[in-house]
């Protein structure tokens, strides 16, 4: 039995449809924008292919590849590729995200919410290597109560860096982070710091 060629798919375009997939299965986890050669080792594609498939899966959340308009969009920032809410759904997210029952931080929670306030505006990478454990799910975590924030992303890198809030000085009842005791700059002890443990209702 012979296929007419008019229903076979083109060449190549079930391996492009798979890069796609699986820089969509990558881009739903990164915290910072990801370059193309971040994306091509990530995924063990080509750099043109990849670059092919970011601008289907663009095309795709805008609409424009037949589908709808998806409340996410894919956006080059900071000298790579991430996932970012649509600016006309921020204020739902924030309403959303800000209504969330609050649960008492986790004692990893306190360590890193402790680095970054000393130390910002400062990296997940430099608040790793302080704390010598991988910090990304708490940092989700930290942004998701609205204790830090994204405080710019660095153009050369492209890693983010963070800040504390307004809500943060709220929660440990103080009016600028000048207030908070001193600690030595190496911060040999983050986790014995009772002021941010009793503020935040450890």
């Amino acid at each position: 039995m012979t296929t007419d060629a008019s229903t076979r798919p083109a060449p190549g375009v079930g391996a492009a449809a798979s890069v796609a997939r699986r820089i969509e299965a990558i881009l739903l986890v990164v915290e910072e924008p990801q370059s193309l050669v971040a994306l091509a080792s990530a995924v063990s594609a080509p750099v043109p292919a990849v670059r092919q498939a970011i601008e289907s899966l663009v095309e795709d959340y805008d609409g424009r590849a037949g589908g709808p308009r998806r409340g996410f969009e894919l956006r080059e920032a900071g000298g790579g590729w991430r996932l970012y809410v649509r600016a006309e759904h921020d204020d739902l997210v924030s309403e959303f995200v800000g209504t969330q029952a609050p649960s008492r931080l986790s004692q990893a929670a306190l360590e890193t919410l402790a680095v970054i306030a000393y130390k910002q505006p400062v990296t997940r990478g430099q608040v790793a290597a302080i704390r010598a454990v991988n910090v990304d799910s708490v940092v989700r975590t930290l942004l998701g109560r609205g204790l830090i924030t994204e405080e710019f992303t660095d153009p050369e890198t492209g890693a983010i860096h963070y800040g504390t809030t307004d809500a943060l000085l709220a929660n440990l009842g103080i009016n600028s982070l000048d207030e908070l005791p001193p600690i030595s700059p190496l911060l040999p002890d983050v986790s014995g710091d009772d002021s941010l443990d009793d503020a935040l209702g450890r």
